[in-house]
């Protein structure tokens, strides 16, 4: 069949540009990612923190001291639940996806949100700032329900990275847990037109709600080739089990043609960014907990897959043993994807609602033509 001449297939989209964005620039030549004209290591080395990140991606400017105190009170101030979403937390069976469980409170939220019927942009904000407090508070607390404990009650004096572990455990983190959940939540927080992003964007398009565009994001960011790599990653560490047995497996499994998990990206050429930064929590959580064999594994595994393959780690690789390290559970690595990434969606969301136009691709079509309707009593 003759193709379109205004249509041109180029499979998974790849380099495809699909929209224009004033939030994230990742320059895969260079291996760098770039948030509203802020390159990531300024920001980290800065020691920024993930509120002044989340409102540099939704305002396009670094706050001051007074915005970004005030802002981060708001967000502080919105972790607290509805009954309605811990009812419904509690009834969830206590095996059941952690992911899928976030999916549908934040579509269940969504129902109960005070600005439900309003959609301007003002009420999309007020939404934006609820989803960016509660998914982690929803993360925590299906996870001491799922243990047979309580949710805990947010405390509004602590950062977003103190607070995941304060409703987590129950007690405040250390400064050192702190500051580096700090960093790996900021490095997360946006990723230009990622698969979720994406997702999150074509829902907003149509201009339905922000909460179920951000449904659509959680529901692709599950995706073991998005969000789910970095459980692998650990899962691959935790089959492997120590040092002495890492290069035989990664050897046998480079020979069977295996993937390894947290290795290449479309877009960098050169390592990731925010790998660089991981790479050197991994070994400082593990040196703390008194266990840095996570991270020597990785080291081999890495220096493998260089050495054969010529693939860098992505951002999933060193997130995997830095979260283990942190004493984090493998079943709250891609929710804990999404407390940060939700910053980045609602950045783009409230983007793409400004200045909207419907997303409504073409598809190459490859099946038959000609065919003759044959009546069903000669087929």
């Amino acid at each position: 069949m003759a193709k379109d001449s205004q249509t041109s297939f180029v499979a998974g989209l790849e380099d495809v540009v699909a929209n224009t964005s004033d939030i994230c620039y990742v320059d895969g030549k260079e291996g760098r990612l770039i948030y509203q004209g802020y390159d990531i290591h300024d920001l980290i080395n800065g020691k920024a923190t993930f509120e002044e990140v989340i409102y540099l991606l939704w305002n396009g400017v670094l706050p001051s001291a007074a915005e970004v105190a005030k802002f981060t009170q708001q967000i502080a101030t919105q972790r607290t639940l509805r009954p309605e979403v811990i009812r419904f937390l509690k009834g969830v069976r206590k095996d059941a996806n952690a992911m899928e469980v976030l999916r549908t409170a934040v579509s269940y939220a969504g129902i109960y949100d005070e600005d439900n019927s309003d959609e301007s942009f003002e009420a999309n904000v007020r939404k934006a700032t609820r989803l960016v407090a509660q998914v982690p508070t929803v993360v925590t607390a299906y996870e001491r329900i799922r243990q047979g404990l309580e949710p805990v009650e947010p405390d509004a004096s602590l950062s977003m990275a103190a607070s995941f572990f304060y409703l987590l455990r129950g007690a405040k983190p250390d400064e050192f847990t702190e500051n580096a959940f700090n960093i790996a939540l900021i490095l997360h927080a946006d990723h230009e037109l990622n698969a979720s992003t994406f997702s999150a964007r074509v829902t907003a398009a149509t201009l339905s709600d922000i909460y179920s565009a951000i449904t659509s994001a959680v529901g692709t960011l599950k995706g073991p080739l998005h969000g789910g790599a970095n459980e692998q990653v650990m899962k691959m560490l935790l089959e492997i089990g120590s040092v002495d047995k890492v290069q035989s497996y990664i050897d046998q499994a480079l020979a069977d043609r295996k993937k390894i998990m947290g290795f290449g990206h479309r877009v960098y050429r050169t390592e990731d960014p925010r790998a660089t930064h991981l790479r050197h929590l991994s070994k400082e959580a593990g040196e703390r907990a008194g266990n840095t064999s996570w991270y020597e594994m990785s080291q081999v595994i890495e220096r493998t897959v260089m050495d054969k393959k010529g693939l860098n780690p992505n951002v999933d690789f060193y997130s995997a043993s830095m979260y283990y390290s942190l004493g984090l559970p493998l079943h709250l690595f891609t929710p804990i994807f999404a407390c940060s990434r939700v910053s980045g969606w609602t950045a783009h969301v409230l983007e793409q609602y400004r200045n909207n136009r419907l997303i409504r691709p073409r598809a190459e079509y490859t099946g038959a033509t000609g065919l003759r309707y044959v009546p069903i009593s000669q087929r």
